[in-house]
This record gives structure tokens, sequence and C-alpha cells, in this order.
């Protein structure tokens, strides 16, 4: 199925959308925000650092973009809620919510046995929690709305797989699977779709400079991957804007792997 090859060569447009992007400030949420932006869409970018929301928006704005920058921490509830609530006092709605934030940490690659909790909870709070605190206020605007909306969550083939060592990553992103499914399920009534991407490994992960052997890391899953190339956030991004736009309109509770093939070895 072929998706779209250039914002300006197929139909696919988000003119008049709005859209709420976590970890917008760099990889797959700055690229999903300028895919997005450049569809016509008006992008609220929410993420920490603030610099890089702020740097990414101003990119933007300079194009001629609708954008909102709000430095946000899914870990906390009241400012997840908050992003919502001020992308709809400036923009008057919101459409598109791409739960999107999320961290890899490589330095606790360790033995499900040897693992602390307090490492655990950490990816859990950011990688699960976050997306569902994400979702959880995406979807109260909606249905508030009335006229449905539509959700993309960023997973992970590790979803899929028992491979990776990072044994609080793989669970938490297993668990945006059922997340995704239940909300598609539940909500589907009222006009508002849900969908997974699931990407493969990519050049630069979530702070990929705790790796212990980034290089090793690399060429192994190099090797794997039949394309024989990896991933870069460009790839994933209009992956995200074709499941939120109209164009995607019976789809609901999906996950979509765009890995390179490396699934299929």
């Amino acid at each position: 199925m072929t998706v779209v090859t250039h914002v300006t060569g197929g139909h696919m447009r988000l003119d008049g959308k709005v859209v709420l992007i976590t970890g917008a400030g760099s990889g797959i949420g700055a690229a999903s925000a300028r895919y997005m932006a450049e569809l016509g869409a008006s992008v609220t970018l929410a993420g920490i650092p603030a610099q890089g929301v702020d740097e990414v928006a101003a990119e933007l704005a300079g194009r001629g973009a609708k954008t909102l920058a709000i430095p946000v921490d899914v870990t906390v509830d009241s400012q997840v809620k908050a992003a919502v609530v001020h992308t709809v006092e400036v923009f008057g709605r919101l459409d598109i919510v791409v739960a999107n934030a999320g961290i890899q940490r490589h330095n606790t690659d360790v033995d499900l046995f040897e693992m602390e909790e307090e490492e655990w909870e950490r990816t859990q709070d950011v990688n699960l929690r976050g997306v569902f605190r994400t979702c959880k206020h995406g979807l109260a605007q909606m249905i508030k709305q009335g006229d449905g909306g539509a959700i993309v969550i960023v997973s992970s083939i590790t979803a899929l797989q028992g491979r990776t060592p990072n044994v609080s990553y793989m669970t938490a992103k297993t668990g945006l699977l059922g997340l995704n499914r239940h909300i598609a399920v539940h909500y589907g009534d009222k006009g508002i779709r849900s969908n997974a991407v699931c990407p493969g490994a990519l050049e630069r992960t979530p702070d990929w400079d705790e790796h212990p052997d980034p290089d090793g890391r690399r060429q192994t899953m190099l090797s794997a991957t039949p394309l024989g190339r990896l991933g870069t956030p460009e790839d994933i991004a209009p992956w995200i804007a074709f499941l939120a736009s109209d164009d995607a309109g019976f789809a609901t509770g999906g996950h979509y792997v765009v890995d390179g093939g490396i699934t299929i070895t």
C-alpha cells in the first residue's frame, strides 16, 4: 500500500486540522510536526526540554505554519491537561493527537532479575502512563467537541518481539497496543479513531548516547534489516500523518509496522 511519496504529490491534506504532538522537540515528533504542518495543520508542539519545541515551532512558523510550543512533561498529568486546554484556547479545537513522547534508557539494558524497580517505573511512567495521560485528555476534548477525531500512538517493533534486552521499554510499548485497541473499540461510535505505528530501528534512538555500544548496536540492527539501511524520523512521519488524516477514515485499532523489513527476518 502506498501512503504518500511527497507532501505535494498526493491528495492527503490536513487543512483546518489542529494537532497536538508530544515529544515534538526532536526525532519522530519533530519530523511529524514538520510534515503535518506542511500538509496544512495547525500544530501544538509539546515536550521537554522547552528549547527543542520552541526551536521547531519557530522554524515552522517561519515557513508560515500556525504553531504553538508548550513545555510538557508527560509524567505530570496537570501539564498534559494544560497542553490540551491551551491548544483549544489558541486554535479553537483539537482534531488529532499524536502520542509520541518516549524514552529508551539503553544504560538499563540489564537482565530482568537485576533491574531496579526505580528504572522500571521511570520508563513506564513516560512510555506507558505518559501516553495514557495524553490520550485521556485528548479524548475528553474530542468527546466534548462531539465531531470525532484521530489518535496516533507511537509504539515500537519491540512490542511485537522479545529480542530487546530493555524489558521495561518493550513492556511499555506492548501495553500501548492494548491501549490503542481499547480506544478504537470504545470510542469508535463517537467518530474517534486510534491507530499505532511501530517503527523499526532508527539511525538514532531516544537516549542514544547512553547506549554502551551505539556503533555495535547500529551494525547489528543494520545487518538484520532487509532494506540495508536504518530508518529515520522522516520515514515514520508520513505514516503518522496518513493515519491521522481523513484518507485513513476507515482504519482504526490497527498497528502499522514501518521497519525496513526487520521483523520478518
